[in-house]
């Protein structure tokens, strides 16, 4: 990733993974999160939605970092830089991805569990890699211990998958952690019932707490 994304996503902290299923859900969400101190998301192409929900973002909410996880394809990896995708993610370790990702002068950060993807990435060259699936993987511990024979290479991780409110601080607290990426700030439902207060609070719940780790 470029130093510029990596220090915006170091000051950001937080990523706002999203389940999108309807485009007119996207600005609104976008500025409910904004509302509440949360300037990056991960839009998943888990739905058709994505990538039209990401280009009216894109117009709207300029402010926005936008980011797409779930990438997979090639195909994926075209489509999202295409719309403007300042950075995309993906839940394994695909060499051909990372690939195309670089072709496309994509920032791209594959998704690593054990010591042997960690280093089919760094062969890549990727530097800021997707911690996944967090949680049930062992979190903090886990990683702290799969990444120490690759500390000297600065390695940076956002762990996805199990974070929250609750334990968000035993990851923001660590040096490995660039940001941490969680989907119950604007859970799928919602997002569907149209929820933008509960949204904005849940936001700035997790901003007041990056707020006191970071001494801001």
């Amino acid at each position: 990733m470029s130093p510029k994304l990596i220090q915006k996503l170091d000051d950001a902290a937080i990523i706002a993974v999203l389940i999108v299923d309807e485009v007119k859900h996207a600005v609104p969400l976008a500025k409910a999160l904004l509302k509440g101190g949360v300037d990056s998301i991960e839009l998943t192409l888990r739905t058709p939605a994505a990538l039209d929900a990401a280009k009216a973002i894109k117009k709207e909410v300029p402010e926005i970092t936008l980011g797409f996880g779930t990438v997979l394809t090639i195909d994926q990896v075209k489509a999202v830089v295409e719309v403007g995708a300042d950075f995309a993610v993906s839940p394994g370790c695909n060499p051909k991805i990372i690939a195309e990702a670089r072709r496309q002068g994509l920032d791209f950060a594959p998704g690593i569990m054990t010591p042997t993807d960690i280093e089919i990435a760094v062969e890549q060259g990727c530097r800021i890699l997707k911690f996944f699936p967090a949680q049930t993987s062992g979190g903090m511990k886990h990683l702290e211990s799969m990444s120490a024979p690759y500390n000297h290479l600065g390695l940076k991780f956002i762990p996805l998958g199990g974070c929250s409110l609750e334990n968000a601080g035993s990851y923001l607290q660590s040096p490995l952690i660039t940001a941490i990426g969680g989907t119950w700030i604007a859970k799928r439902s919602l997002i569907q019932s149209e929820d933008w207060e509960t949204i904005t609070n849940n936001a700035k719940e997790i901003r007041t707490l990056i707020n006191q780790i970071q001494g801001k």
